[in-house]
């Protein structure tokens, strides 16, 4: 089905029982520091003024803005492959401010020739009560509490920070962190009461145990499973896991994990604690998922779009 919006520009409508479904908030997708700033000092009013008195001037790209044109990319080769294909991403803004202010949003999105058909403006403090309702699979936002509302419904989410990034070249490049964020936290946790050594000896005698699932989990199986469409070499998906484990130590369960998964990924890059920046310079991923602040703080300081899994 093709969607007929005001400009009169063809938008590919996605089956959501089918799609990958990616909520992003404005602030996610596009810098809009400014204009938040002068949300908090002086109000919604004045806001949703300054919005419609520069409907027209296009908001400048976001942390997450590299990453929904990647998956654009994505579904223009899957497309290619098979026209019939319906297992695409489908993006999804949601904003919390009223459809007063969204023309410029929407107009922003069609000035980079964005593939983004659903707009929700919903003048409401917890907007993420409307995520299941379009079987969003991934929530990413500028705004702590939205994201911790989001993981409570059950929707993975991370919280973008706004930073200045270069869009890196195609294919899609995403970088999974392991423990807290594609698995779960039970070594973290029991790093926290027993150390270094009772974790090492929590994961010898859990080896052949697969790791708990991790909040992030979901949305990687959906992204391996489009992956798989296509072969290694000509896919528009390239997955990493990198991790703070210990490659001798740590890594084989968390191989094992993900080969129990069926789960592919392309570059596993087990760190043994040390810092993730410089591997991520050379990955170049058009997003970074993470439970470390200081990771993320690692991964801005080399240009790396970052989101945070608290």
């Amino acid at each position: 089905l093709l969607s007929l919006d005001s400009s009169f520009l063809l938008v590919l409508q996605k089956d959501p029982s089918m799609a990958l479904v990616i909520a992003v908030t404005t602030r996610a997708i596009f810098n809009l520091e400014e204009e938040h700033k002068l949300y908090l000092e002086k109000g919604k009013e004045e806001y949703t003024r300054h919005q419609q008195a520069n409907q027209d001037k296009p908001l400048p790209p976001g942390t997450a803005f590299a990453f929904i044109q990647a998956v654009q990319y994505v579904n223009k080769k899957i497309l290619e492959s098979n026209p019939a294909e319906r297992d695409l991403f489908d993006i999804v803004v949601l904003s919390n401010n009223s459809p007063e202010s969204g023309a410029r949003i929407i107009n922003s999105a069609k000035h980079y020739g964005l593939e983004i058909s659903k707009f929700c403006f919903v003048s409401d403090e917890d907007s993420t009560q409307y995520l299941k309702s379009h079987s969003v699979k991934l929530f990413l936002s500028a705004d702590r509490t939205d994201v911790c509302n989001a993981l409570r419904r059950g929707v993975s989410a991370a919280l973008v920070f706004q930073q200045e990034v270069q869009a890196p070249s195609t294919p899609l490049r995403v970088v999974f962190d392991g423990d807290a964020v594609l698995f779960s936290d039970e070594t973290d946790q029991i790093f926290q009461e027993q150390g270094l050594e009772g974790a090492l000896q929590y994961e010898r005698a859990m080896e052949a145990i697969p790791i708990g699932e991790g909040p992030l989990k979901a949305f990687a199986m959906h992204l391996g499973k489009m992956r798989k469409k296509f072969g290694q070499e000509k896919s528009p998906i390239r997955t990493y896991l990198v991790t703070a484990r210990s490659g001798r130590d740590m890594g084989i369960r968390a191989i094992k994990t993900l080969r129990e998964w069926g789960l592919p990924i392309d570059e596993a890059f087990f760190m043994d604690g040390a810092p993730k920046g410089p591997i991520l310079a050379q990955i170049q991923p058009h997003i970074f998922f993470d439970d470390g602040l200081h990771n993320i703080q690692g991964a801005q300081n080399v240009g790396v779009p970052s989101a945070w899994v608290p």
